[in-house]
């Protein structure tokens, strides 16, 4: 094997992690050439819902399964965050813990019964559960402030140190989305990873060759959701303020849409994903007035023309044309 071959099985071998090397060290020096607060409070949305739509991802595109409901676990990480901290005086971080370990008891009670279902009738059981949140979200106002929101929630630190600016918060959350991307990378590599993409091609397949497919089923579901809590509480410790409308049945709606966008059953389109669908509305001014519309219109033409995703699909597209182009030269 000559030099160039070890290079190209180096690349190909380590891809996954010199692509995560690669986007920290962007991410390391962009706030520091670009230090726009309004950017960085933008980017660091990104992040927060990059989490979330790989949770989402996961049960999505690995398992085959289907949830209108995420935006609902979203909401109890930011709110349970938000009333245990500033109600109870419970510290930030074992806030965060105790509230992703109480959501991933939720996930187990709704998850259980729920995920017996298929198709539409599973959709149609989370996007209820979603409903029924975001109805305790608006009417509990001794609890959740009502459809007025729930404000003063603290900043997170460590010591002394405090995450109190857009740039400090920019590098925790991107941070924390870095490490769920890698876990997430790892996962699907794994057997466990192998044994959800047999669950999402046959499900009846997977079982005949000894896949519980009922328990990786509930198992990847708590996963999500426990991703789903944990980038809730970060929203709620970044932004300081939550409110009913941002975890409405829409917001459970965009998040599918940027898993369908980015690719289903692939990590960094959950990344690609999030990223244009949040871009999008902020810098172009049709895309803000008829947001619900567009989205629609985006999932339906992807769905059509590239329905592993844009991410996925152009990546398979290209492999397409490189395999002419050496054959042509062949």
């Amino acid at each position: 094997m000559n030099i160039r071959d070890r290079i190209l099985y180096f690349l190909d071998l380590h891809r996954n992690g010199l692509t995560v090397l690669a986007l920290s060290l962007l991410l390391a020096v962009y706030p520091l050439a670009y230090g726009n607060p309004y950017i960085l409070g933008l980017t660091n949305l990104i992040g927060i819902y990059t989490i979330v739509v790989l949770g989402l991802n996961l049960f999505i595109g690995y398992a085959g399964q289907i949830s209108l409901g995420h935006a609902a676990f979203f909401a109890l990480g930011a709110y349970g965050s938000a009333v245990l901290t500033v109600k109870w005086g419970v510290w930030p971080w074992p806030a965060i813990a105790l509230v992703a370990l109480a959501t991933a008891m939720v996930a187990l009670l709704v998850g259980i019964p729920a995920l017996r279902l298929h198709g539409h009738y599973l959709a149609m059981a989370t996007l209820g559960f979603n409903i029924v949140i975001y109805t305790v979200l608006v009417q509990w106002d001794e609890l959740t402030g009502g459809p007025s929101g729930f404000a003063g929630i603290p900043a997170l630190s460590f010591g002394a140190w405090q995450f109190d600016s857009d740039l400090k918060l920019h590098y925790l959350v991107w941070t924390a989305a870095l490490i769920c991307l890698m876990l997430g990378l790892n996962l699907v590599r794994s057997g466990v990873g192998r044994g959800l993409a047999a669950l999402a091609g046959d499900e009846v397949a997977a079982r005949s060759l000894g896949v519980d497919t009922r328990r990786a089923k509930v198992k990847v579901f708590v996963l999500s959701v426990v991703l789903a809590s944990l980038a809730g509480s970060l929203y709620a410790h970044t932004f300081g303020f939550v409110s009913p409308d941002t975890f409405g049945i829409f917001a459970s709606v965009d998040f599918v849409t940027m898993v369908v966008v980015g690719g289903l059953g692939s990590v960094w389109g959950s990344l690609f994903g999030a990223a244009l669908l949040t871009w999008l509305p902020e810098f172009i001014d049709v895309f803000e007035s008829y947001k619900d519309i567009i989205h629609g219109l985006i999932l339906v033409l992807v769905l059509l023309f590239l329905p592993k995703g844009l991410v996925t699909g152009l990546i398979d597209l290209s492999r397409v044309r490189l395999a002419r182009w050496r054959q042509r030269r062949a």
